[in-house]
């Protein structure tokens, strides 16, 4: 190990998860409190956040298959949303202009909800990229709780960082299910936080 990659080690990064155009309210997508999330995560980015890095991730879908319908269930398939070379898949504008280290692209041609299936720019996993770095540690916010927020959260933990949801940097698609959504957060070893 190189005296860098030992000097980062125990590192912590934070992962910002979908906070895009088309998940905000106004979106093709929107989740109610989006835009909240997307100011509140700005905010936190604009100060001493604590973080030796901060990721992006982004749905990016170019023909996603059956995860796009135009009847749908809201579960497995949506309205299409996230289209390479709209607006949409573009992150929010409160984000828009910070210097993140890396963005992960997912789904192009299927659906993803996981960060850790999304590929950076020079064709690295998240899991490749945060190893590489020496990261331990990974905080997770973003769009939506429910979703993309969750099995991003699941697998950080599954992969063997010591993975937390930070709950109030996050909005979900059922509100009504978010407790339902923590408690499998927290089985899976995920720390759940309330700030």
């Amino acid at each position: 190990m190189s005296q860098d990659q030992t000097a980062t080690t125990g590192g912590r990064a934070l992962v910002v998860v979908d906070v895009q155009n088309d998940f905000c309210e106004g979106g093709a997508l929107g989740v109610e409190g989006g835009n909240s999330v997307a100011a509140a995560v700005a905010a936190l980015l604009a100060g001493d956040h604590g973080y030796d890095l901060v990721v992006a991730t982004r749905d990016h879908h170019i023909d996603p298959g059956s995860h796009f319908s135009d009847t749908p269930d809201y579960v497995d398939s949506w309205p299409p949303h996230c289209v390479v070379g709209t607006i949409g898949v573009e992150l929010h504008p409160a984000l828009a202009g910070f210097p993140f280290a890396a963005v992960f692209d997912k789904g192009e041609y299927s659906a993803a909800y996981s960060g850790f299936e999304g590929r950076s720019a020079e064709g690295e996993t998240l899991t490749e990229w945060l190893t590489t770095r020496g990261v331990a540690a990974v905080d997770v916010v973003g769009i939506a709780t429910d979703y993309c927020v969750r099995a991003t959260a699941l697998d950080a933990a599954a992969a063997g960082f010591a993975t937390g949801v930070r709950l109030p940097l996050t909005a979900a698609v059922h509100p009504d299910g978010v407790a339902r959504t923590a408690e499998e957060l927290t089985d899976a070893g995920v720390a759940v936080r309330s700030s």
